[in-house]
């Protein structure tokens, strides 16, 4: 099996409202230089939109690290969500339909865990949370 191999990595603040519509072009950009799908494209983007949304609503704002990978010809992107918020007590309850305690529809991590090939999530009560995300092509 071929080693995973970052090719190009940029870590953007997520501080404000305004750093959710970059979070959102730069997603955007590398997708279309490295050509990805239309679709794909549309939901990468809609996953890293909610990850980067609930990072700066629920973790009182953090950072995303995005870098494209390449295991021998196939390429892809991880996105890594950071903050250093209250964490999350029931990651299991958090990750099913319709959970929210913000009042939204309660689809952000489990709609981008869907749209995504790999989703990963790190969080407990006091020590924040990391949520990580790979679309392979």
């Amino acid at each position: 099996m071929s080693e995973q191999i970052i090719t190009r990595s940029e870590i953007l603040p997520i501080r404000t409202q305004i750093d959710l519509v970059h979070v959102r072009q730069r997603v955007r950009t590398w997708l279309s230089e490295e050509r990805f799908t239309l679709i794909d494209q549309t939901k990468i983007v809609t996953a890293a939109s909610e990850l980067a949304r609930n990072a700066l609503e629920h973790g009182g704002g953090g950072e995303m690290e995005m870098s494209l990978l390449a295991v021998g010809a196939r390429k892809g992107i991880r996105l890594k969500f950071s903050d250093q918020g209250p964490g999350i007590a029931d990651v299991a309850m958090a990750l099913r339909d319709g959970y929210t305690t913000a009042g939204g529809m309660g689809l952000g991590l489990s709609g981008s865990r869907r749209l995504m090939s790999e989703f990963d999530i790190q969080s407990s009560p006091g020590s924040g949370t990391v949520v990580t995300v790979t679309r392979w092509k």
